[in-house]
């Protein structure tokens, strides 16, 4: 009853299906790591945006990489601003997500002799993007500034494409080791994504707005989603298998009576 499984076209269907199952279960881990992870860096943004003020070298120094757990922490930095070192990068959004701009950098020599790069915010970026942009002056003598902790971008963590040949004094990734090849002070890893400053300044660039960890994403649904395609497959074959034989049945009764063999004949 069950001979025509052996078929071509039916050891190809059954083949797929048995491929399928696994690597449909496999995406749905995949999908189900990927929440856990955006779960876990949901919680550690929240401890760290609550967590206390440190002062910014108790957590990174020349050369240094920002821990991971340590991103977004509160710090705090005193010193003068270096705007003859002033840079901007290049294709940031403001706070609405949709207006591109500039973000501008400003290294920050603290009283020890050591640098900090200082995101101080974001700009519009005008009509001409060839030329360095109208940049709000830095409050100038002894500053004290507060802000998020954050990792050097790289193209490999952040995605951003590290153009060539740009315009003098423009960027397009926050990185402390390009930014110290211009400065003959050391520069200490990581930047400071500023929150505020005092004296605050005037007309100051726009604040980056904290990073949302309100959200999980849709990262389990998908998980469950690949699970059940994964079910559906050996209840999809079995359906196709009855509804095979359903009709194999019905050309078999479709099939006219042979003929009755006259007596003699």
């Amino acid at each position: 009853m069950y001979r025509f499984l052996l078929s071509r076209q039916w050891v190809i269907l059954t083949l797929v299906g048995l491929v399928l199952i696994p690597v449909m279960i496999r995406l749905g881990y995949w999908q189900l790591h990927r929440h856990e992870h955006r779960v876990a860096q949901n919680q550690l943004i929240a401890d760290n945006l609550d967590a206390r003020a440190v002062p910014v070298d108790r957590l990174t120094g020349p050369g240094r990489t920002v821990a991971y757990d340590e991103m977004w922490r509160t710090v705090t930095a005193e010193g003068r601003y270096d705007t003859g070192h002033e840079v901007v990068v290049r294709q940031r959004t403001a706070a609405d997500d949709q207006t591109i701009g500039y973000y501008v950098l400003t290294p920050l020599v603290m009283d020890d002799g050591r640098a900090v790069v200082v995101n101080r915010g974001w700009i519009p970026a005008g009509n001409d993007l060839t030329r360095f942009p109208k940049v709000p002056a830095a409050p100038s003598g002894e500053i004290t500034v507060t802000g998020r902790l954050k990792r050097d971008e790289t193209t490999g963590n952040s995605g951003i494409k590290d153009k060539k040949g740009l315009p003098a004094r423009q960027v397009m990734l926050i990185n402390s080791e390009q930014v110290a090849k211009s400065l003959s002070e050391p520069v200490l890893g990581g930047y400071i994504e500023l929150t505020k400053s005092s004296p605050k300044g005037s007309g100051q660039p726009e604040v980056v707005p904290e990073p949302d960890h309100s959200g999980i994403g849709p990262h389990m649904a998908y998980a469950i989603q690949w699970w059940l395609f994964s079910a559906g497959v050996p209840i999809g074959w079995v359906i196709l298998v009855r509804r095979e034989l359903r009709d194999r049945a019905a050309a078999r009764e479709a099939e006219p009576a042979p003929e009755p063999v006259a007596a003699g004949a």
